[in-house]
């Protein structure tokens, strides 16, 4: 789904306008992706810059992984942490990636080693912020980082 119209809707709801209640319906939209994934993936949420968890009073990324776990009986974990407190909105994808340098950290490595982890995001823009997550989660043990969102930039 591109983010435009219902997508950008929820989100902004979600994300502007403190209403929780419009993550459970996206994770209701993305059910029927998780029925293939196997059983025993984990999801970890894409932590979210600790000043707009301030700003929103919770990370959307979180509630849409507990969500996903909710509705698809598969385990979620907060096993990443953010360091930086870089916004990326209207950041390119070279100037992300820098910014992301060193954001994360793994925060339970036991519990992601030789596991098969499903990052859970919002949006994907450039891909940058997926990237260096998994790039991390895979140095840190992981079997297998796969990643799913519920809208791309367009």
């Amino acid at each position: 789904m591109y983010y435009d119209d219902l997508a950008k809707e929820l989100l902004h709801h979600a994300k502007y306008e403190r209403a929780r209640s419009g993550i459970v319906e996206i994770s209701e939209l993305m059910a029927p992706l998780l029925q293939s994934l196997p059983a025993d993936s984990l999801f970890v949420p894409v932590p979210t810059a600790t000043s707009r968890v301030r700003q929103r009073g919770y990370d959307q990324a979180a509630v849409l992984a507990k969500e996903l776990s909710a509705v698809s009986g598969l385990a979620k974990c907060d096993a990443l942490a953010r360091l930086g407190q870089a916004h990326q909105v209207g950041a390119g994808r070279k100037e992300r990636l820098e910014h992301l340098k060193g954001a994360f950290r793994v925060l339970k490595p036991k519990d992601i080693t030789g596991r098969h982890i499903i990052l859970v995001d919002d949006v994907l823009t450039t891909g940058a912020t997926l990237e260096t997550a998994a790039r991390l989660l895979k140095k840190s043990g992981a079997h297998r980082v796969d990643a799913i969102v519920f809208c791309q930039a367009g």
